[in-house]
């Protein structure tokens, strides 16, 4: 029979929520340092965007294989399990003597993430204590962007005043994962009574949660993608456009954005999901004219203002996102459901974040987010599009 645990269900609650926060942190960690790796071993801007995705990549592998492994399991082993790989990954980076070991620790990164982050996200929404039903999607947002913000700005802080400045980040985000396993340990015991042999399954999308799920996914994807724009090439972005390569000043501007992202998520708790989805789409359509416009005319405020109003489309876009799947999916889907809808968004990220890299290799950097721009604003079209015909789904008798 399940333990009680020290911590209670408020603690799980609390715990999960820190476990977001360190799948985004070790997913921005590396944001910062990118152009001294690339001036250090002599990287293009192609591999530099490959070691970004090979982030995406691991979890394309991992989700499909065992996104289905915390409601086997319990969502707190599946998190125990995958924050151990995270910790990997910090000592992979620490230690790098070169560029294999970034693609080293970023696919342990994905393959942590891809364990953790459904896990978590399930485990937000079951022991949700709040009565308020958006609370978690709201909470899971704010704690991805905390953890985010802290990563960005301590490794900028780090990179400049520190001595050694590619190893101190990844330390902490060591000790960090130490004391995420300790507070899972502490928490209740969450595997389910029945259970059956496990085995690889592939995801499956229930018939009724299809409309549901295909708007969810695309709004998270959305921001996701902006998102793969904004870590695998703003470092070099704000290089390029303010003459500097102060990893402080760097680190400062991009948490900036993620800053923006929490403290929007803040005030989304009492917002509907299909409304903070609508507005999110809304948001990043405004926030793509400011990226376009800022790489083209090489613009730092115009690259300032994209931060702000792309970190609220972000916050919109994946709570609403979030919400949408959460009041749709059933309990014993709802592991699963949320891993299908991760690997969708991730193989979109990775493909925007490639593609990009290959363009900014192969012409110029304001080209490439150029197409980007237009290839993310197609894909909110299509968005509003479903959008509309939800509304139209959930008006019927």
């Amino acid at each position: 029979m399940p333990s009680v645990g020290r911590l209670g269900r408020r603690g799980a609650f609390w715990a999960s929520a820190s476990v977001l926060a360190l799948v985004l942190w070790s997913s921005g960690a590396p944001s910062v340092l990118y152009p001294i790796y690339a001036q250090k071993w002599g990287l293009s801007s192609a591999i530099v965007t490959l070691v970004f995705a090979s982030y995406q990549l691991a979890l394309i592998v991992v989700l499909p294989l065992f996104g289905n492994l915390s409601d086997q399991f319990g969502r707190r082993l599946v998190m125990i399990w995958g924050v151990g790989l995270i910790a990997a990954s910090a000592i992979a980076f620490a230690i790098a003597p070169n560029v294999s070991f970034l693609f080293l620790g970023r696919v342990l990164q994905g393959a942590g993430s891809g364990l953790a982050m459904g896990a978590a996200t399930a485990s937000l929404v079951e022991n949700n204590t709040t009565g308020n039903a958006r609370f978690a999607s709201s909470l899971a947002t704010v704690s991805t962007a905390a953890g985010l913000t802290v990563a960005l700005v301590l490794s900028g802080v780090f990179a400049r005043f520190a001595p050694m400045p590619l190893f101190w980040s990844y330390i902490l985000l060591l000790a960090l994962t130490v004391c995420a396993v300790i507070a899972l340990v502490l928490t209740p015991d969450d595997r389910p009574t029945l259970t059956h042999k496990w085995r690889p399954r592939a995801m499956r999308l229930l018939p009724e949660l299809r409309l549901s799920f295909s708007l969810a996914t695309l709004s998270v994807s959305l921001a996701y993608c902006a998102g793969a724009i904004f870590l695998s090439l703003g470092a070099h972005m704000i290089g390029q456009f303010a003459g500097t390569s102060d990893t402080a000043l760097v680190g400062a501007l991009l948490g900036c954005s993620s800053a923006t992202i929490g403290l929007t998520g803040l005030f989304l708790a009492r917002v509907r999901p299909h409304v903070a989805l609508l507005v999110g789409t809304l948001l990043t359509l405004v926030g793509l004219a400011l990226m376009a416009a800022a790489a083209a005319f090489g613009s730092l405020g115009m690259f300032f203002a994209w931060c702000l109003v792309g970190g609220a489309a972000y916050s919109f876009a994946f709570t609403g996102g979030l919400g949408v799947i959460n009041q749709a999916a059933p309990v014993r889907h709802r592991g699963s459901t949320l891993s299908l809808l991760y690997l969708i968004a991730y193989i979109l990220q990775a493909a925007i974040a490639i593609g990009m890299g290959a363009l900014a290799t192969a012409s110029t950097l304001g080209t490439a987010v150029g197409a980007a721009a237009a290839a993310l604003a197609g894909l909110s079209i299509v968005v509003l599009v479903l959008s509309y015909i939800d509304a139209r789904a959930r008006r019927r008798p």
